[in-house]
Formats: structure tokens, sequence, C-alpha cells
């Protein structure tokens, strides 16, 4: 299948809405690289013009998906981005806390976003699920989508959305995670071969139209 084919599949429940800019959050600094960032990267290539992104544990010259977005004839991200920066789990843990509710309220203020990615509630590491619990409490009445994230607890899931994704996607996807990150190419799960399986795998759910897909959980569409 060609990356244009590919193209037309993205997203069948949104089609005809206009995406002027989304929202991804995330617990650590590769999280939404690896939950969302073919999808990402769909997005960019079918002409999305503003994004708003945020990630609650690293700055914006760390991530795959943060370089990717930079256009090729310029160095500075695009216009409409927004960043917040949580340092550590226990501030965001800290619901009640002064320094996670106007991190919290910033992001909420500082953008509409028509589509939010966040981590899936019943992931089973305590980041991702304050995380995912701290997106739905300040969206109330956007799309949101919770993405996974492969480990060692066994906690993959059941998803309902997926997005097809063509060969050439997936490599870039893989190959700026191993790019990005090279601190946790220590992990024995953070290998090529381990997200190569998992997009494989989703493609093949997904009815094999496609090789290769990301899933997600959509808990709640308003249509």
């Amino acid at each position: 299948m060609s990356e244009a084919d590919s193209q037309s599949m993205l997203m069948p429940g949104l089609r005809g809405r206009n995406l002027r800019s989304i929202l991804l959050l995330g617990a650590h600094a590769d999280d939404i690289e690896i939950g969302c960032g073919g999808t990402v990267f769909r997005l960019l290539i079918l002409g999305l013009k503003s994004r708003s992104i945020g990630t609650s544990s690293a700055p914006p010259d760390r991530g795959s998906v943060k370089r990717a977005a930079v256009p090729r004839r310029g160095s500075a991200p695009p216009a409409g981005r927004t960043w917040e920066s949580l340092t550590s789990a226990r501030a965001i843990s800290q619901v009640s806390g002064p320094t996670s509710r106007s991190a919290w309220s910033r992001i909420r203020t500082s953008c509409e976003p028509d589509l939010i990615f966040t981590h899936r509630r019943d992931d089973l590491h305590q980041d991702h699920r304050v995380v995912s619990d701290l997106t739905w409490n300040a969206f109330r009445s956007h799309t949101i989508l919770e993405y996974e994230i492969p480990k060692y607890d066994g906690d993959i899931g059941n998803p309902n959305l997926y997005v097809a994704l063509g060969r050439r996607a997936c490599r870039r996807k893989v190959a700026a995670l191993m790019k990005f990150f090279t601190t946790q190419t220590t992990k024995p799960w953070f290998t090529e071969d381990t997200f190569f399986s998992l997009l494989r795998l989703r493609g093949i759910e997904s009815g094999g139209r496609t090789q290769f897909a990301e899933a997600f959980y959509a808990r709640k569409l308003v249509v």
C-alpha cells in the first residue's frame, strides 16, 4: 500500500473534521513518540497547520516528533505550539498541589485542540494513569484518543480505533526513536523489533487493509 493510499484511511470516524491543532500529552520524554509518533507524522503529511504539543517531562528539544515537526527549510518551531513542563512524577501526582493545578490550567487555557492524544487510563504505570486522568479532567468536551506503551507489565489491551500506517511512516517513527532516545536503548525492551512488532500486530487487527497500524482507545466520542 502506498503512503498516499494509506492517508485516505486515517481515522475514518473523524473524516471531514478540520483538524487545525492537536495536543499531545505524555508522562515521560519518549511516551508520545512511542504511543502515537506514526500518527503524528501522518497528520503532518496531511497538512496539519498548527500544533499544540504538551509534554509533562521534557523540554521541546528532546523528542523526535518535536524535531520532525520543524519545517525542513527552517529551524524554528512552528507557530501555535505550546509547551508545559511538570518536572517530576511527584508533581504530576499532586493533583491538588499548586504546581500541578497551575501547569494544567496553563495547558488548558493556552490552546483549544481539535484532537488530543494521551495515555491510556488502564495503563499499569502510575505516571501514565495520572496524566490520563488529568487530561480527561481538564478537557471535558474534546475528542481524546488514548495511546499504548509496550512494557513488561503485560497491560496491552483491546483497542477500538486504528490508524493505518505505511512502511515509510513506520520506519521514520522507529528510526527517530532510536536516534533521539539513545539513553533508552540500554533497556532490553527498547529495540526496533519491539516497535515494529506492535505496529505489525495492530496492522493485522485493523482488518488487513494495511500491514502496519497504531492503535488507540476511544473511550468517549461524540458524533
